[in-house]
């Protein structure tokens, strides 16, 4: 005989989900069930009331250090002058190494950053009894891209539906609705409106065997060659150019010693199929993300990167990153949360008419880690530092 399955024991959820009765209940579960005591987990300020729509079964508060570094000095088109950046890490040499960097590009005259594109994505997948039909679909898709737009904007009051690219393949056509968003991510934002398109479309449109709202073809939080070409989010470029004599007297190395260890990374980065030729980005992109209430998993995308330098005449270092998939909001989701909003307030990005200028500081912010950390490694500092720092601790 088969033995039976245990007694399931659910979490409970209390006659208010969110409330600190009901959290301490939960703690409570929690101790009887797994014999580990919540003494920290029950330390919070935050009201348990405003987390409806962040998190369920609420029990407490995961404390992550936050370090502030800077001043970052950033002559953007969204963000203009010095910021001070919090980055939420667990790290040691982290924030040091990222400070570093902004020390040695406020010198160099700061980091120029540019917004080069924003749209988010939903990609549906239409299917049909053969690939003729299907090519007929896609003819009438482009014919009707404006009931199609009309129908999809009904939804939402800032999302605005950019394009419809078409991938076919055999009897199906892949659709990526791109919209743009304002100030939110605007994954749900895209897809619910994606959703009420796509059933205009059905009621329309004869012959449709197969639907799917997603077909993985918008690679929601991971990290994709299309969305590298095609852009997800912000994509967002930063740059800047440290002088020959500034190179030499505050790296101790010269910029020839720079360059070639950046060739090296370019070939280990092209033997290893990453989607990253840098040394860092995710390292400063997820620590301000846990800091301002961003949704950490959005990493996946983001952390992909184009690193491209330059030893110009003279012997000045040109250094830039483009990040083409920074998703980032500074509305809705965590960012209103309190100890989020306040790392926002910090760099005056909370709120509406903000998500670019904070794309922009995470670039620079990138940037001078990029810069810091190559540093590091081609004046063979990169351990000393950590033991320094703490990082090796026995």
């Amino acid at each position: 005989m088969p033995e039976a399955s245990p007694v399931r024991r659910p979490v409970p959820r209390g006659a208010d989900a969110y409330s600190r009765e009901s959290a301490a209940a939960r703690r409570q579960f929690a101790e009887q069930v797994t014999g580990t005591a919540s003494r920290h987990l029950a330390h919070y300020s935050i009201d348990p009331g405003s987390l409806a729509g962040n998190t369920e079964n609420f029990i407490g508060v995961a404390q992550v250090p936050i370090g502030l570094a800077g001043p970052l000095l950033v002559n953007g088109e969204y963000a203009r002058g010095e910021f001070y950046v919090p980055m939420a890490t667990t790290e040691g040499t982290l924030v040091a190494s990222y400070n570093r960097g902004m020390k040695l590009l406020h010198r160099a005259g700061g980091v120029t950053t540019t917004v080069l594109d924003d749209v988010m994505q939903r990609a549906p997948v239409f299917g049909f009894g053969d690939a003729r039909q299907a090519r007929a679909f896609g003819h009438w898709v482009r014919e009707h891209f404006e009931a199609i737009k009309h129908t999809a904007e009904t939804t939402t009051r800032t999302g605005r539906l950019r394009s419809v690219q078409q991938f076919s393949a055999g009897r199906f056509v892949f659709l990526r609705f791109n919209f743009t968003t304002g100030d939110a991510a605007g994954q749900n934002m895209v897809g619910k409106a994606t959703w009420q398109a796509c059933n205009w479309i059905r009621d329309s449109y004869p012959g449709v065997q197969d639907f799917y709202l997603e077909s993985n073809m918008a690679t929601d939080k991971k990290s994709s060659r299309m969305n590298v070409l095609h852009t997800r989010g912000k994509r967002v470029s930063a740059e800047a150019t440290i002088p020959a004599d500034i190179a030499s007297d505050t790296l101790r190395i010269s910029p020839d010693r720079m360059m070639a260890g950046r060739q090296i990374a370019n070939l280990g980065s092209m033997l290893s199929g990453v989607n990253n030729n840098g040394n860092q980005s995710v390292n400063g992109i997820t620590a301000v993300f846990i800091a301002t209430g961003q949704d950490v998993a959005n990493v996946a995308e983001s952390s992909a990167a184009l690193v491209h330098t330059e030893l110009r005449p003279g012997g000045d270092y040109y250094y830039s990153i483009t990040i083409p998939a920074l998703i980032v909001a500074t509305y809705g989701g965590g960012t209103g949360l309190a100890t989020q909003r306040e790392c926002l307030e910090m760099m005056g990005c909370y709120g509406t008419g903000k998500a670019r200028k904070l794309a922009e500081i995470i670039a620079a912010t990138v940037l001078c880690g990029e810069v810091s950390l190559g540093w590091a490694i081609a004046a063979d500092d990169w351990i000393r530092a950590h033991e320094r720092l703490g990082r090796n601790r026995p």
